[in-house]
């Protein structure tokens, strides 16, 4: 039986453990910033949230560039690099104390994240043959929830001790994380790269197939802010359920992922099955909010019972998404320029955590009923969606209109990108990329 934390030895298990350690030092940063940032450094939380949402802002503007750099000049190097720089960001929050170098320094971390994930796509692809990407993607995620969990209980931790030495011990922990990271990242060998294609202008938003996948996915991703602040919210304003069924929820979530992740991502091959694990994820995610809106107006532990039928229901189509989502971000991009193509498909995570909680605090919290079933036909409608508008990028990719290359048949006899094999060109052979 496949470990679900523990890929094959050689670069998926470097490239495992380069994620196991910077997730550990995120895991416990993301339970002690909001604190740290109002408790110590003293800012409002107000602030706090203004700053945030401006990093993250830049971090979606310069993931593309990232990336691009990524391709021209090595996507091992520029990981390295931007690892390198993320573990300075965090090291530069120790020193922040007023409000504009809070936003500088989360402005460079916004970035250097963005472009590390970027390049971090790009090296896997470049080391990692394509029908075997998603299979190794699911053991990462597996891998970070592992670390988050972790790293979320050393922070807690620090929140016990309530110290201002104990917060300043965890941002010391994430900056070395990255270190590490980088460290590790370093250990890979320099995949071969491919003379990048100049396209005009805007590069991968003149390809309109790929932008509207990428919308697509973006809209499916709105489930990642639903167990953040969707579920809570409504637990506390339009249940009897008990407020600790929120932690509850978000344990059992990343439990699930952790052990089921790598076996639901198992038949995600190509083009076809990715489409298909989408579809379905649309179906079962439309099932979880119509439950979810059952659990408003019953008893208390009818109602905990419901939430936490309505989240199984939700980590099912989680892990159908992102498999299949990975899959078409990393096939549907040119050989030559997945660092760029993946700079521009992560900033649907940018998107969907920025506009998440204006869209599910209005639909949930202010709609009820009516904006659960809402927010299901809006999951499923985009889940279909995404079968049409992956096929006309893989038709452009068959006209040669974006560079990418021959186009073969895939699974289920559908078209898909012609890199789940070694593609031979008069010129160079190189490995899969994504």
């Amino acid at each position: 039986m496949t470990n679900p934390l523990v890929p094959p030895a050689g670069p998926r298990r470097v490239l495992a453990l380069a994620q196991l350690a910077n997730s550990v030092g995120d895991g416990a940063y993301y339970v002690t910033s909001a604190l740290y940032f109002t408790h110590v450094v003293g800012l409002a939380p107000a602030r706090v949230g203004l700053g945030l949402t401006l990093a993250w802002a830049v971090g979606s503007l310069v993931g593309v560039p990232l990336g691009r750099l990524a391709d021209r000049r090595g996507p091992r190097g520029t990981a390295v690099l931007l690892a390198l720089a993320t573990g300075l960001a965090v090291a530069s929050f120790l020193v922040v104390r007023g409000f504009v170098p809070f936003v500088a320094a989360a402005c460079a971390y916004a970035a250097a994240q963005s472009g590390l994930a970027a390049a971090r796509q790009a090296l896997l692809a470049g080391l990692v043959p394509a029908g075997e990407r998603t299979g190794l993607l699911a053991h990462l995620q597996s891998t970070l929830n592992a670390g988050l969990a972790v790293g979320a209980g050393l922070g807690g931790l620090a929140l016990h001790a309530g110290t201002r030495a104990a917060y300043l011990g965890v941002f010391a922990l994430d900056a070395v994380s990255f270190l590490l990271c980088a460290a590790l990242l370093l250990r890979l060998p320099s995949p071969p790269t491919a003379g990048v294609t100049r396209l005009h202008g805007t590069g991968v938003l003149r390809d309109r197939p790929y932008v509207l996948v990428t919308l697509l996915n973006t809209v499916l991703l709105l489930r990642m802010p639903l167990l953040s602040l969707g579920v809570p919210l409504w637990i506390t304003e339009r249940t009897s359920a008990p407020a600790w069924l929120v932690s509850a929820l978000f344990v059992l979530n990343t439990a699930v992922v952790m052990v089921f992740q790598v076996r639901m991502a198992r038949g995600v091959t190509g083009l076809a099955s990715a489409t298909r694990a989408i579809r379905r994820s649309g179906f079962v995610m439309l099932a979880s909010c119509a439950v979810f809106a059952l659990s408003s107006g019953t008893p208390p532990w009818v109602a905990a019972g419901i939430l936490v039928a309505g989240a199984v229901l939700q980590v099912v189509a989680e892990m159908q998404q992102s498999a299949g989502s990975w899959q078409l971000g990393l096939d549907l991009a040119p050989a030559d320029r997945v660092g760029e193509y993946q700079g521009f498909f992560g900033t649907g995570v940018t998107v969907a955590r920025t506009m998440g909680p204006l869209v599910l605090t209005a639909l949930l919290v202010g709609w009820g009923t009516p904006g659960w079933l809402l927010l299901g036909v809006l999951m499923l409608g985009a889940s279909y969606g995404t079968g049409p508008a992956a096929r006309w990028a893989a038709a452009r990719t068959a006209d040669g209109n974006t560079g990418r290359g021959c186009v073969r048949g895939g699974d289920s006899g559908t078209a898909v990108v012609a890199e789940n094999r070694p593609v031979r060109r008069p010129s160079k052979a190189r490995l899969p990329a994504t």
